[in-house]
C-alpha cells in the first residue's frame, strides 16, 4: 500500500482552543438544519448477557447513515458566501463525504469529493446520489487527503476537514450533549470509535467539561491504531498501512488538533480484531434489527471486551453507533466470523484412525452440541485429518473440547484464532485423491436442527467407508452435505437399497463435470 503523499497542511486555526472554547462551540453549533437528534436505545438482549446497561447512541439512523453530517454541515454553515460560491472540497473515506456532500446540496454550492479506490461503492453511490463529484485517489484516507490538498490549490476550493477542525469537532460534540440530555441518571463510560479523531474529541470535550467523571473510551482496530500509537508515543504517528475491513476508521495519520485533545481528555483506548467487530455487528442486530458498517460497531465491540477483563456488573456503558454505509457484499464474510468472534464457534483440526467406525466415533464425543462445519478428505491410508467447527458457548469450552479430543487419542489443532484457516484453508480442504477408489459422490438434504448431523452419520451403512464428507452450516432451514463414499462394483445394489431407505433426499453426483475436475 502507497505511503501517504506529502502535501501542504491545511489551515490551522491561529490559537488552541480551550475546554470551555469548544463548550461554547459544541451549544452553539448548527447542525439541526440537516442533522436529527438521534434515540438513546437500550440494548436489551446485550445488557441481559453482559449483566451491565448497554445503550446505544444510534447514529446510524441519521439521514446519510452516520454522524459525519453534524460536523460537516457545521463547518459549511461557518463559511462565507465567497467561500461556498467556490465550492468546497474534502476528501473522505465516505461517510464525511456524504455529509459534505448533502450539506452542500442543502447550500447550493458545489462539492469535490476525493476518495479512496477502496471506499465502498454504496458510500460513492450515495455521494453521487447528493450531487458530490467524485474523484476516486489512493488506497486509504490518508492517500486521498494528499491528493485533496493538491485539487484544492488547482482549483481554489475551500477545504472541509473530515476531523481536524475545531467547527468539525464541534458538530460532532453535539451528540454527547444529547446523550447527557437523554439519560439523566449516572453513566459509567461512553465508548467512541476513533480514526481521525473528530468524533472522540467533540466527545470528550463536551463531557469531560460537564461530567467530568464518566469516562470516554477510544476504540480502534488491530490494524488501524494510529491514535493509540500515537498517544503512547507522545507525538501523532503515521502508519505504513491501515486495514480495510472497517474503512470508516482506516486512518493513517490522525489531526493534531485532535491529537492534543484526546491526549488530554480520553481516559483510555481498546483495541478489538475483525472477528469482534463482526460479532457486535450481529449483537446490535439482535436487538434492533439493524445493520451497522464495521466502524460503527467498534463500541459495542469494545463494552464487551471492557466488561469481560474487568469483570464488572451493573454498570451503564454507552456505544457510539456510529455508521450504517454497510456493502451488502460484506455480510457473508460477517457471518462468517461473528460466530468466531463471539466465542460462539470453535474451529479445530482434527487427526483420527484411518479406519472403520473411527470418524462416528470422533463425533459421538461432540455430544449434543451443533455442528457448524465439518470437512475432511480421504488423504492417507493410516491417519484422516478433519476441519470441524462446533457451536461453542464460550473460550473455557473451546478449550475443554480440545483436551477432551486429546484425552480420547485424537490429535488436535485449536485453529479458532488462525486466520489462515479461517480466510482460506476451511474453503480448501479436500482435492483429488488416489485413495478414492469406486467413490460415488452424492448432495444430502436434511433439517437443520441440533443433532441432525449426528443422526444422518448415524443412519450411514457401515459396510461402506467414507472417503469425502463436506457440510457447513448456512443459518438456513435445511442442510446440505456432500459425501463420498467408496461403493464395490459388487455392492451397487446392496448401495442403492441403502439409499432408498433413507430418510434424507439426495442428488447423485457421481457423474458431475465440476467433480471430475476439481475432486475425481
Amino acid at each position: 500500500m502507497a505511503a501517504p503523499k506529502t502535501a501542504p497542511r491545511a489551515a490551522r486555526p491561529p490559537a488552541q482552543l480551550s475546554l470551555s472554547d469548544y463548550l461554547q462551540k459544541i451549544l452553539t453549533a448548527r447542525v439541526y438544519d440537516v442533522a436529527i437528534e438521534t434515540a438513546l436505545d437500550p440494548a436489551k438482549s446485550l445488557s441481559k448477557r453482559l449483566g451491565n446497561q448497554v445503550l446505544l447512541k444510534r447514529e446510524d439512523t441519521q439521514p446519510v447513515f452516520s454522524f459525519k453530517l453534524r460536523g460537516a454541515y457545521n463547518k459549511m454553515a461557518h463559511l462565507s458566501e465567497a467561500q461556498l460560491k467556490r465550492g468546497v472540497i474534502c476528501a473522505s473515506a465516505g461517510n464525511h463525504a456524504q455529509g459534505v456532500a448533502l450539506a452542500a446540496k442543502r447550500m447550493g454550492c458545489k462539492a469535490m469529493i476525493v476518495m479512496p479506490v477502496t471506499t465502498p461503492r454504496l458510500k460513492i453511490d450515495a455521494v453521487k446520489s447528493h450531487g458530490g463529484e467524485v474523484v476516486l485517489h489512493g488506497d486509504s484516507y490518508s492517500d486521498a487527503f494528499g491528493r485533496a490538498l493538491e485539487l484544492q490549490a488547482e482549483h481554489d476550493l475551500t477545504f472541509v476537514h473530515p476531523f481536524d477542525d475545531p467547527d468539525v469537532i464541534a458538530g460532532q460534540g453535539t451528540i454527547a450533549m444529547e446523550i447527557l440530555r437523554q439519560h439523566q441518571g449516572p453513566i459509567d463510560a461512553v465508548f467512541v470509535a476513533v480514526g481521525g479523531g473528530g468524533l472522540i474529541s467533540g466527545v470528550a470535550a463536551y463531557i469531560k467539561a460537564v461530567r467530568p467523571e464518566i469516562k470516554v473510551i477510544g476504540v480502534q482496530t488491530v490494524d488501524s491504531d494510529a491514535m493509540l500509537r500515537s498517544v503512547k508515543a507522545g507525538k501523532r504517528v503515521t502508519l505504513t498501512d491501515v486495514g480495510l475491513f472497517a474503512d470508516g476508521t482506516a486512518v493513517k495519520l490522525v489531526g493534531e488538533e485532535t491529537f492534543r485533545l484526546a491526549r488530554e481528555l480520553v481516559d483510555d483506548y481498546i483495541v478489538v480484531d475483525t472477528d469482534a467487530a463482526c460479532a457486535a455487528i450481529k449483537d446490535v442486530f439482535q436487538d434492533t434489527r439493524s445493520i451497522l458498517e464495521p466502524s460503527g460497531s467498534l463500541g459495542v465491540a469494545a463494552i464487551k471486551q471492557y466488561v469481560e477483563t474487568h469483570r464488572c456488573k451493573g454498570k451503564t456503558f454507552v456505544a457510539i453507533t456510529c455508521g450504517a454505509n454497510m456493502n451488502f457484499d460484506r455480510l457473508r464474510f460477517v457471518a462468517e466470523r461473528a460466530e468466531v468472534g463471539e466465542h460462539r464457534e470453535a474451529l479445530f483440526a482434527v487427526t483420527i484412525p484411518e479406519e472403520r467406525g473411527s470418524f462416528k466415533r470422533f463425533c459421538e464425543l461432540l455430544g449434543p452440541r451443533s455442528v457448524t462445519e465439518f470437512n475432511y478428505r480421504i488423504s492417507d491410508s493410516k491417519q484422516a485429518h478433519v476441519f470441524v467447527g462446533v457451536a461453542t458457548v464460550n473460550k473455557d469450552e473451546t478449550d475443554k473440547l480440545a483436551r477432551s479430543f486429546e484425552r480420547h487419542g485424537f490429535a488436535t489443532l485449536d485453529l479458532t484464532d488462525d486466520e489462515l484457516a479461517k480466510e482460506h484453508l476451511r474453503h480448501m480442504v479436500g482435492g483429488r485423491s488416489s485413495l478414492a477408489n469406486d467413490e460415488r459422490l452424492y448432495r444430502f438434504i436434511f433439517p437443520e436442527r441440533p443433532g441432525a448431523l449426528m443422526r444422518f452419520l448415524s443412519s450411514m451403512h457401515p459396510d461402506w467407508n467414507i472417503s469425502l464428507f463436506h457440510y457447513r452450516n448456512q443459518g438456513a432451514d435445511y442442510g446440505r452435505i456432500l459425501v463420498g463414499v467408496q461403493v464395490p462394483k459388487a455392492d451397487k445394489k446392496a448401495f442403492r437399497d441403502f439409499l432408498e431407505g433413507l430418510a434424507y433426499p439426495c442428488e447423485d453426483e457421481t457423474d458431475n463435470p465440476v467433480y471430475r475436475l476439481f475432486l475425481r
